[in-house]
């Protein structure tokens, strides 16, 4: 059809999830209803469905029994939000408080199942009496508890490093030669995020992720007056925000390799699509546009810088 074709690749590894100490606390009434206390702060990421996720898993309650309590500094003293630690850092702590409620209800199970704390077997939130059918849910033994609070626990983790995801982003795009006019025809991302507790989350992560990185690449510019220094482009009327049909579908992928320095084995994944865009759609466009000598591109790559740039080139290669 004419169009230029250009392919950029862009490999990242990225130092996330590791900072301060994050703490939990766990509280299960003797209702069966649960509340889990946090310091850091979700801000529309999901975390409280990662965190239940866990609960699930350690102590085989469902989600629905769960109250999730975060960011407020009256009820939990500490808690740092960013940098993509709050399930390789906090989730840790949920996961360790989870632990800490198994070991007080196996003790207690025992007791109310008149047999050893050694005989007792805990999976998913259940406790069996070896060699038997004898068992009891969390929730019964709670329900069992002479005090409104059955189980309380509270715990802290501190990172001894940070974790490294990384991966490879492919952006494919055309051209055309008239307009500058960009289209991103195909992008393929592959990402390291270690164990992946939430793939639906984790993609949706990802998604946004590369949406921020193209906006960055190919539109978004906070332009100021030379003389004024004003703003003038101070609202979405004027700042190039991009929409959804901006936007490639994508191909993504992931590769859990276990991070070692946390035990759940999750490195961090907020910020990967917003590295890994900019330079592969960057890349791409410099490859397309290589017959017109260009080498660099400045952010925003807009359809004006572009045309431009093969409107020089076209005219160089004439003169020559």
């Amino acid at each position: 059809r004419g169009r230029l074709r250009g392919i950029g690749l862009a490999t990242y590894v990225e130092a996330c999830g590791g900072g301060p100490v994050e703490g939990s606390r766990i509280e299960i009434r003797r209702d069966g209803a649960v509340t889990v206390y946090m310091g850091n702060q979700s801000n529309g990421q999901g975390h409280d469905t990662a965190y239940k996720q866990l609960l699930a898993e350690y102590l085989g309650l469902d989600p629905e029994q769960v109250t999730m309590v975060q960011g407020d500094s009256d009820i939990v003293p500490q808690g740092f939000t960013g940098g993509s630690r709050a399930i390789p850092v906090g989730g840790v702590a949920v996961a360790r408080a989870s632990e800490m409620v198994l070991e007080t209800a196996k003790e207690r199970a025992a007791e109310l199942m008149e047999t050893a704390v050694a005989d007792i077997e805990v999976g998913a939130g259940t406790f069996t009496v070896a060699g038997t059918d004898r068992r009891m849910t969390l929730t019964e033994i709670a329900g069992a508890s002479e005090t409104e609070i059955a189980f309380q626990e509270e715990t802290e983790f501190t990172p001894s490093s940070a974790t490294y995801p990384n991966g490879a982003h492919i952006c494919e795009v055309e051209i055309d030669r008239d307009t500058g006019t960009l289209e991103i025809v195909k992008y393929t991302v592959v990402d390291d995020f270690g164990r992946v507790l939430n793939p639906m989350m984790v993609a949706g992560q990802v998604h946004g992720g590369i949406a921020q990185g193209l906006g960055q690449a190919l539109m978004e510019q906070a332009v100021f007056d030379p003389e004024s220094g004003q703003l003038l482009s101070g609202s979405f009327m004027d700042y190039a925000m991009p929409r959804a049909d901006d936007m490639p579908d994508i191909d993504f992928k992931y590769n859990e390799i276990l991070c070692k320095t946390n035990p759940l084995g999750i490195k961090g994944a907020g910020e990967a699509g917003a590295i890994g865009a900019p330079p592969a759609a960057i890349n791409a466009i410099v490859d397309a546009l290589a017959e017109f000598g260009v080498t660099h591109i400045d952010m925003p790559a807009t359809s004006e810088k572009i045309w431009r740039l093969i409107d020089a080139g076209s005219t160089r290669a004439a003169a020559e």
